[in-house]
């Protein structure tokens, strides 16, 4: 097994992260309105992007392409964390970590609808998996086949964060990687800042707890968008998206030692889910595997097909003999 490069192993680092973003934002919705508390995080994350790369770099001569790229990428972004942080009022931080992680089998999904690219087998097979691991949180045969207005909120971000990525993937290599970051964050930060008047929310006062968690978060997506921009160019999506499979166990971690009550129904569905994020994205080749699993006899390779094929001394002297 080859080592983990340096940006799969800043990848891991990242998800490790955003396990215990959650509970972060938790604590800051108790001081903060949503909108507010995001558009604050996003400014802070871009004053901090221009610090680690330089004012030179990013504000000097930024094609408009990468404004447009950006600012969409930025919107649809910013849209996905005021569905998550919403959504945290009223679910647990363990919860919204499970439902979030469904971006992944949704990735195939919106690529087969907006793009027309049909999904694997696999993708197929993910779907499937994780649409019983969300049955199974939302536990129909106690309140019926309804989910609360947190969970919908939740789902809505995910649908988001999985159009973010396509939109990441179609436009990473024509773009450089820190303006990307820097308009990403200004977009959804400015974006965050108008929603506020049409959802009615204002200002909050002053306080040291929202404005804490503003800052640590800041620093989280700073890194994170720098780190996604930069990894993803020579990380494959498929093993990137293994990486971050593992942000929901994270996050569920830090939600039951924070106080959060995981159910048995809950953990047997959170696991449906991952199984399902895992499925969608491990690509076995399948001949190979099933001649591991019976020792070979299911398929020749074509070397062994040869040497069956030629005939051997013996052949040739029983056939010389029976001529004469």
């Amino acid at each position: 097994m080859p080592l983990p490069s340096r940006q799969e192993i800043a990848l891991g680092i990242i998800t490790v992260l955003w396990g215990g973003t959650y509970y972060i934002i938790q604590m800051a919705l108790k001081t903060s309105g949503p909108l507010f508390f995001i558009g604050v995080r996003f400014l802070i994350a871009a004053l901090f992007v221009v610090c680690f790369v330089g004012r030179k770099r990013i504000m000097e001569g930024i094609p408009r392409a990468e404004i447009w790229r950006g600012g969409l990428i930025g919107v649809v972004l910013a849209f996905g964390y005021i569905c998550q942080t919403i959504g945290l009022l009223t679910i647990t931080s363990s919860r919204s970590a499970f439902l979030t992680a469904l971006y992944v089998p949704l990735v195939p999904l919106l690529q087969w609808i907006i793009l027309r690219k049909a999904p694997s087998k696999s993708g197929i097979a993910g779907i499937f998996l994780a649409f019983v691991g969300l049955v199974l949180l939302a536990e129909p045969w106690k309140s019926g086949l309804t989910m609360s207005t947190g969970d919908g909120l939740t789902l809505l971000g995910t649908f988001s964060y999985a159009f973010e990525i396509i939109c990441v993937g179609l436009f990473a290599l024509q773009t450089d990687s820190r303006r990307m970051a820097f308009v990403q964050l200004v977009a959804g930060g400015l974006f965050a800042f108008c929603a506020m008047p049409v959802m009615g929310e204002h200002i909050p006062p002053f306080s040291w707890g929202w404005l804490s968690c503003a800052l640590v978060m800041g620093v989280v997506s700073a890194a994170t968008q720098l780190v996604l921009n930069w990894a993803q160019k020579t990380v494959s999506p498929t093993k990137a998206t293994i990486i971050y499979s593992s942000e929901p166990i994270w996050g569920g971690l830090v939600g039951w030692c924070t106080g959060d009550v995981l159910t048995t129904c809950t953990l047997v569905g959170a696991g449906f889910i991952v199984a399902g994020v895992l499925a969608s994205e491990v690509k076995p080749r399948w001949p190979r595997f099933r001649r591991t699993l019976r020792g070979g006899a299911v398929r020749e390779t074509p070397l062994e097909r040869k040497r069956r094929r030629r005939p051997s001394m013996s052949d040739l002297v029983i056939r010389s003999s029976s001529e004469d």
